[in-house]
């Protein structure tokens, strides 16, 4: 038996026990009828896929985001670790293990992140842009300098929105002095700042901070919708032209590029296709890098549902 295995470092044949975060799980029926847990498993290192046949009703789905301790036989399935689950119960008071060990973080430094943020803020020349965007970074940034971006799919960890956002406010930064003839540098810093700020309120989140799914306002409305409205609202009360708030909001509203996609309108000018580009880059990179990593060089992944594809390690 081998004790808080990291997640990343099991291998078939292993027998393991130890504390890691119940991600999701749902309790479903086999064939016979019987109850079973099926879930995802992760630590800072990874995520794995857990199966528990004897299901005892000690963990569900409204544990999710939480410590658990388990007992578990590790086997290949389709290629990919798996858990079979022998025992699962919630963590409590009188269990020592180390959280920093368990919660994924970004890999960034978050403090130098922030200040990097700020700095392109605060070089934005347009009052009325760059008035929006101090707004709303003061009420928001608290929680966007630490919720995850995602519950996955890319930056599902602590500090994801804030590493997401950086990394794309300064790919824009670079592109806007590309195409300068195209690009109005601050109206597309300020669209790309404030175009995930709604998730702080679409997100319902772990006592650990981390994502467990969706608000009724998440929901029902997503943060697309809320992220407008919140736009409008603070120009309002600004006192922004109606011009520059319908171009804010345009962006927002059209940031995932299509309405297969979860657009509300497709992209109508040059700084809001920019910015669903300048987005589908980063989240697409995200996804390599937490693909690849652990992947063997000279070897392919299994398929990757979020790029309906495998993809290959090189040298």
């Amino acid at each position: 038996m081998e004790f808080n295995v990291a997640v990343a470092d099991m291998r078939a044949g292993m027998s393991v026990e130890g504390f890691y975060i119940f991600k999701e799980g749902a309790v479903k029926l086999t064939q016979a009828g019987k109850p079973f847990l099926s879930g995802t498993l992760e630590d800072k290192s990874g995520t794995i896929e857990l199966k528990s046949w004897d299901y005892a009703q000690s963990v569900g789905a409204d544990d999710a985001g939480r410590v658990v301790k388990v007992r578990g036989e590790i086997s290949d399935y389709r290629g990919s670790p798996q858990i079979t689950v022998t025992r699962i119960r919630r963590a409590n008071g009188n269990d020592s293990y180390n959280l920093n060990d368990l919660v994924p973080t970004a890999p960034i430094d978050r403090e130098a992140a922030m200040q990097g943020v700020r700095r392109l803020v605060s070089s934005i020349k347009d009052d009325d842009y760059r008035g929006i965007a101090e707004a709303m970074l003061a009420e928001h940034g608290e929680a966007f300098a630490v919720i995850p971006a995602a519950k996955s799919v890319h930056h599902g960890f602590v500090g994801g929105l804030l590493m997401h956002t950086s990394y794309m406010l300064r790919i824009a930064d670079f592109l806007s002095g590309l195409y300068p003839a195209a690009v109005n540098r601050d109206l597309l810093l300020t669209g790309t700042l404030l175009h995930d700020f709604a998730k702080t309120e679409e997100f319902a989140f772990s006592e650990l901070g981390l994502v467990t799914g969706y608000t009724p306002r998440g929901k029902l409305l997503g943060h697309l919708v809320m992220g407008a409205d919140s736009v409008r609202r603070t120009s309002e009360r600004l006192g922004v032209p109606e011009e520059k708030t319908m171009l804010l909001c345009h962006m927002i509203l059209s940031h995932h590029g299509e309405p297969d996609f979860g657009a509300a309108v497709v992209p109508r000018f040059a700084e809001a296709d920019l910015l669903y580009l300048i987005d589908l880059v980063d989240s697409r990179m995200e996804i390599y890098r937490e693909s690849l990593d652990g992947l063997d060089a000279g070897t392919f992944s299994q398929k990757i549902f979020a790029l309906d594809r495998d993809i290959y390690k090189h040298e």
